[in-house]
């Protein structure tokens, strides 16, 4: 049986034409997918169904994208990935600050956006096999929660209090891309959201520590939206 046979994708897009070739790739990649226009009818369906992933435009009738996201996470922790374009970005920001969990813009290339379902799908699996009291093991990275203690690649990496708790929230959502929002009001609390300067001095310490040259790996800068912790340690050319 082909593993994606498992999984169910709620598909949520008033496009037609694109609702269509992501049910017709899917399906073929063994894939259950169901497809709904709007928001309202897809929180039916997802209530109902109770799918693994969810794929939704950020710009519907009666619900939009955002709204939808914050409405699924109210209940659930199920990967959300938004599809937007690029004069969008405020409406991406939003989407990822209500819970989505990564974004792909449109016009889009349909290999990639399947290397992100299974890569989430791949990582909710993981993550709901862990609880923060236990040892998060995540790529080239143990994390003991309850010691305070961090291996990467084997090696122990001692860290302050707050790149500790940056660490671990990256863990705990890897592969997601997190807003500076979020990750301010989680490790910082609500009265640090607009001091983007606490995260990016935490998170260019943190790089110095756990990264293995100038070029990272692990912790990769989405422009003017936030990070994206990446444990397996892929390549990338942000900084």
């Amino acid at each position: 049986m082909n593993a994606a046979d498992l999984y169910k994708i709620l598909i949520v897009d008033d496009e037609p034409q694109i609702t269509r070739v992501l049910k017709t790739t899917l399906n073929s990649r063994g894939y259950e997918v169901r497809a709904e226009t709007n928001g309202v009818d897809a929180m039916s369906t997802f209530h109902l169904w109770r799918p693994d992933l969810i794929i939704t435009d950020l710009a519907m009738p009666n619900m939009t994208g955002v709204e939808l996201c914050r409405e699924v996470r109210a209940v659930a922790e199920t990967p959300i990935i938004v599809l937007s374009v690029r004069t969008q970005e405020q409406a991406k920001i939003e989407a990822l600050d209500a819970g989505a969990d990564d974004y792909v813009t449109k016009p889009f290339s349909i290999q990639e956006l399947e290397a992100r379902v299974r890569a989430h799908l791949r990582r909710a699996a993981n993550t709901r096999t862990q609880t923060p009291e236990q040892a998060i093991t995540q790529g080239d990275f143990v994390i003991d929660v309850a010691q305070h203690r961090v291996s990467v690649r084997g090696d122990e990496v001692h860290l302050t209090p707050k790149q500790f708790d940056l660490l671990v929230y990256f863990a705990l959502h890897a592969g997601r891309v997190l807003t500076h929002r979020v990750l301010l009001y989680a490790v910082w609390g609500g009265n640090a959201v607009g001091q983007t300067e606490y995260l990016r001095v935490a998170v260019g310490q943190l790089r110095k520590k756990i990264e293995i040259n100038e070029v990272p790996r692990y912790i990769k800068t989405e422009p003017a939206v936030g990070y994206r912790f990446t444990p397996e340690g892929e390549a990338s050319s942000s900084l």
